[in-house]
């Protein structure tokens, strides 16, 4: 067996209970994911995944969805598509 080396992080339980979930389903463990991605992370010599700053708009949209009582509320899917236009 190859020699290994431990990696240690903090994560918020939540996030890595949902984590081992999808994991779960994809039959991966978090440890076998996590060396997916630092493989990948030296194989691209970067972030597997592109990291961008958001715009303004985006900004404004996730700073709206930390204050739930501005966000429109429905009573129905009639009432949500009406309100999107679809």
């Amino acid at each position: 067996m190859a020699k290994t080396a431990v990696i240690t992080t903090r994560i918020e339980p939540e996030i890595k209970e949902e984590a081992e979930n999808i994991l779960a389903q994809l039959g991966l463990t978090m440890s076998q994911a996590m060396s997916m991605y630092v493989r990948q992370l030296v194989l691209r010599r970067g972030l597997p995944f592109t990291v961008n700053i958001p715009n303004q708009e985006t900004m404004e949209a996730i700073q709206e969805s930390l204050e739930p009582e501005k966000l429109p509320g429905f009573d129905n899917l009639d009432n949500l598509f009406a309100d999107l236009e679809i």
